[in-house]
């Protein structure tokens, strides 16, 4: 069976992606903590999956070089990556500290970009890039998050470019989830107004026919 990597694979978004696509691929789920990642295997497996687990710290640059050389010995090749992991600071622009924006631009920007990079001569046929409707459109109080996301838009459209002839290069734009993306953070006041990320990993899914951009309303 091809293989799928995904990336933030343990928990919300990617964890539900991980569900939907199991039936097609062999998942192998990327992130930092194995705790997690452990239970999110379990999970796929008990819904008939199969599931491998790999821990790492995209933000790492030796990290990224050891999991090039361990998805090369150990499966050849992956058919498909999902870069999906992110982090989100909110609030008014004056108050975000040089932290928040280090976060944000070391893991949404230069991670997505390094991974990428890194694993695209193992890829054999597509690369999905999670953005949100943030990429597309300004949003108040979520300036730098939102700069982070217009980065890898123009990094999608690009390799969308370069790569035509040999690759299926896809950005998917979605609104907030209700998911642990939220956990510390009050910009969402009602979470429960929000799509699940089972609802949005179904649209993603379903839309996942080679177009280039991906519109969840």
């Amino acid at each position: 069976m091809k293989n799928i990597l995904i990336t933030g694979g343990s928990s919300g978004l990617g964890l539900e992606l991980a569900k939907k696509y199991k039936d097609r691929y062999q998942v192998i789920l990327l992130g930092r903590s194995i705790d997690k990642l452990e239970k999110a295997a379990e999970i796929i497996e008990s819904f008939g999956g199969k599931c491998d687990i790999l821990s790492c710290d995209l933000t790492n640059n030796e990290d990224l070089l050891m999991l090039k050389d361990l998805i090369k010995s150990k499966y050849g090749s992956i058919e498909m990556l999902i870069n999906n992991a992110g982090i989100g600071h909110f609030g008014p622009f004056e108050s975000l500290s040089p932290k928040d924006l280090d976060e944000m631009l070391d893991l949404n920007v230069k991670a997505t970009i390094r991974v990428t990079q890194e694993l695209i001569p193992l890829i054999t046929s597509k690369i999905m890039n999670i953005i949100s409707t943030a990429g597309l459109r300004g949003k108040v109080n979520e300036a730098a998050y939102v700069a982070c996301k217009f980065a890898v838009r123009g990094f999608t459209e690009s390799l969308q470019e370069e790569y035509k002839d040999k690759l299926t290069i896809t950005a998917v734009y979605m609104g907030g989830m209700n998911t642990p993306f939220w956990i510390g953070s009050d910009h969402i006041k009602d979470r429960s107004r929000l799509k699940s990320p089972d609802q949005v990993a179904e649209q993603i899914y379903e839309k996942d026919d080679g177009r280039k951009e991906i519109m969840i309303d």
